[in-house]
């Protein structure tokens, strides 16, 4: 029967893009049909806000093997006949509604959005936004959505390296869940996610399909609201195991030349991956329903077209090697059926019962083909106003410094993470350096050579607030200087851009100008964008979300031994700050939660600079002049000298500038500044490499564990690491 326009606008098209289905096919498109354009047409699988934006964005590099958009991951070369696959996507809606499902299958999700182009995932990560963390819907959420990525990652196998969290009450109805995978793959060995070959025949593979997750490419595009758990059924439900499984056995699958394509079942599952696959391979499919493995009885047409049961996979098969395939996942104990063949019509036909329940060209449900583009409005947020006024001077100065800084590093935004990177397994696959040598990023090894990626996930929403344009600049900046401050070389970036609805013009203000920093910050650094993941309509009745560009960076270190660590290393070496000292205290964590201005300026950042610092700190790292280096971010100067010591042991005696205010000399959050020590029989060596890079020194590394600031005595590194250890864990 055909669809009416009132259950089109009720699986979210809208009506003038009813009336294009109409257009496309000649006729009023049956339920089954508008539901599969539902779908696909929704923002999460289309981009159809967001697309325009996007294509700004720099995609070409000297490493880049698969550009954005090609592939269901980004590629870079990596030397040595290698490659890395990376990718960073956001589960958001699901994890606000059920935090542990949520959270494993956006991992589960992930880590196949690897591995089904060939390659092995070695690590992962994680970027987590939440509200307050003394509100009780906050830490059942933050202790569900932990659990979730600390289960699959766990049973799955590959190590949780890295991440960050962030409390912000603007988090606390719509939580922010994005995942990040690094995988490694031999050149040659990789599969497209494309469809060819007409009578080749068409495998799903892997976990049998049912009702969970249906419908959730819609679900993540609308707004939270309290009704959103009546769509607890769009919550997909994950079994770490049998990912486990469908990964070895796909990887042993590829070598045998028998895979065609092979696609991911994600969002919109079977709609999804048929489609994309026909698409891109210019070629249809005809499908039989009743051949998919299910785990409910009567399972309706749209419900298996729909559903995004996790774990499966479509895969193209050479015709007449179709044993091959079925041999390997028998082995393996995996479904493995063939439910279809390709055509060359370019038409998708389904078949369910004998009947046909839809006919549909396949380059009309997917982006770049017949999906709808829109460029929406967009004006300047009138809370900008508000932060054009404030005043910095209008901030009391404290009376008690080391108070401050004692309430500081007790912050939920700046106080240990252990409570929550405890219950992860980082150390599967023996891959990871960090366990005794932390660095800013995550140095991860690549068994077999002497190479090294570091990785790291960075942003800091509040600044994109306050300065989408600058704010996007930081994000990928601060995500570059951590890579560098590592030892590696930044190469290239995922990015997962979360915001609210897009119908509103100042979001899509926010979303325009952060996307343009964004560019402008990968062209500088070099560091073009392989992929990854817009997530619109993070907004609840209280409000959109703060604007958050998720950045995910992978850099190259050639060798391991060019790996840099943030701790201090030995007694007497001198400190260094590098990079302008400016006196701003904008947008910090001290402003906002000591002394509770919420709106002020984004902190000093000058792209210009920031490149200047990044090379000059490689060079410095590859001619051995350094010691350790940390980056300046939240919490400020105070904040970075104390992780540092805190990493090693070792205190540190600093002086503060006699011009500026100790308050913003301490705690404030400028851009573009890296701590680092320096053996002091090489500092005239160092100083001579700086070459024009604005630095002081600040102070000396102490052999105890004390603590002096101007001459006074702060205490004891024991005393304050364990308030900064301890902090979260008490909130919890």
């Amino acid at each position: 029967m055909a669809a009416t326009l009132e259950q089109a606008v009720k699986l979210g098209l809208r009506e003038e893009e009813f009336e294009k289905i109409k257009e496309i096919l000649g006729r009023t498109p049956n339920f089954t049909e508008t539901a599969m354009y539902s779908v696909m047409w929704s923002e999460h699988c289309s981009y159809k806000n967001s697309i325009t934006w996007l294509k700004t964005l720099p995609r070409d590099g000297s490493r880049v093997l698969v550009k954005a958009g090609d592939e269901n991951a980004g590629l870079i070369d990596i030397g040595d006949d290698l490659g890395c696959v990376f990718k960073i996507e956001s589960h958001n809606h699901p994890s606000a509604i059920e935090p542990f499902q949520g959270a494993a299958t956006g991992v589960g999700g992930i880590h196949r959005d690897i591995f089904t182009m060939g390659a092995r995932p070695i690590a992962s990560l994680n970027s987590l936004r939440f509200g307050k963390v003394d509100n009780p819907k906050t830490r059942w959420l933050i202790k569900g959505v932990v659990k979730g990525i600390g289960h699959y990652g766990n049973c799955f196998g590959v190590p949780t390296v890295a991440g960050e969290v962030y409390y912000e009450s603007c988090y606390q109805t719509n939580p922010l869940v994005n995942a990040m995978s690094v995988g490694v793959v031999k050149k040659g060995q990789t599969v497209s996610a494309t469809s060819h070959g007409v009578g080749n025949p068409v495998f799903i593979v892997g976990a049998a399909t049912g009702k969970d997750g249906i419908g959730g490419a819609s679900f993540a595009s609308a707004d939270i609201s309290e009704n959103s758990v009546e769509q607890l059924p769009a919550v997909q439900v994950g079994d770490p195991f049998e990912e486990k499984k469908l990964l070895e056995a796909c990887l042993e699958v590829i070598p045998t030349g028998a895979v065609i394509g092979m696609q991911d079942m994600g969002a919109a599952g079977i709609t999804c991956s048929t489609s994309e696959m026909s698409a891109k391979g210019e070629h249809g499919m005809i499908i039989d329903l009743d051949k998919v493995p299910t785990r409910q009885n009567n399972m309706k047409a749209w419900e298996m077209l729909l559903s995004e049961s996790q774990e499966r996979m479509l895969i193209v098969v050479k015709k007449g090697m179709e044993k091959v395939i079925e041999d390997i996942f028998t082995k393996w104990d995996i479904h493995c059926v063939q439910i279809g063949e390709v055509t060359g019509d370019g038409r998708l036909k389904y078949f369910k019962d004998g009947e046909m329940v839809a006919d549909v060209p396949a380059e009309s449900l997917v982006l770049g083909g017949g999906a709808p583009v829109y460029k929406r409005e967009y004006t300047e947020p009138q809370y900008f106003k508000t932060i054009a006024a404030f005043d910095p001077n209008k901030v009391p100065q404290p009376n008690d410094l080391k108070e401050v800084a004692w309430q500081l590093v007790q912050l939920p935004n700046i106080a240990s993470k252990r409570w929550i990177w405890e219950q992860y397994d980082s150390m599967v696959g023996t891959g990871n350096t960090q366990t005794n040598s932390a660095s800013d990023a995550a140095v991860i090894r690549v068994h077999g050579t002497q190479k090294g990626l570091a990785v790291t996930t960075d942003c800091n929403s509040r600044y994109v607030w306050a300065d989408p344009y600058k704010g996007g600049m930081i994000a990928v900046s601060e995500a570059a200087r951590n890579i560098v401050c590592s030892g590696g070389v930044p190469v290239a970036i995922t990015n997962c851009l979360n915001f609210g609805n897009p119908y509103n013009p100042e979001v899509y203000y926010q979303f325009v100008h952060a996307i343009t920093g964004m560019g402008e910050a990968c062209r500088k650094l070099d560091t073009p964008v392989t992929g990854g993941n817009v997530s619109f309509y993070n907004q609840s009745e209280d409000g959109p979300v703060y604007p958050t560009p998720t950045i995910g960076m992978v850099g190259v270190l050639d060798n391991l031994d060019q790996k840099m660590t943030l701790g201090f290393k030995h007694s007497g070496d001198c400190i260094y700050v590098l990079g302008h000292e400016k006196e701003d205290f904008n947008c910090s964590e001290y402003l906002h939660h000591i002394v509770g201005e919420t709106h002020s300026p984004a902190p000093h950042f000058d792209l210009d600079d920031e490149f200047q610092l990044q090379q000059t700190v490689l060079r410095l790292i590859n001619n051995k002049l350094i010691k350790s280096a940390h980056d300046v971010s939240e919490g400020g100067l105070f904040t970075t000298l104390l992780e540092s010591g805190m990493a090693s042991g070792l205190g540190f005696t600093v002086a503060t500038m006699e011009n500026m205010r100790k308050d913003a000399y301490l705690f404030g959050e400028s851009q573009s500044r890296i701590v680092v020590t320096v053996n002091p029989d090489l500092k005239h060596l160092f100083e001579a490499e700086l070459k024009g890079l604005p630095h002081r020194r600040i102070g000396n590394v102490n052999a105890t564990k004390d603590i002096l600031i101007d001459n006074e005595s702060w205490g004891y590194l024991n005393d304050w690491k364990e308030a900064y250890d301890t902090a979260l864990e008490k909130m919890l």
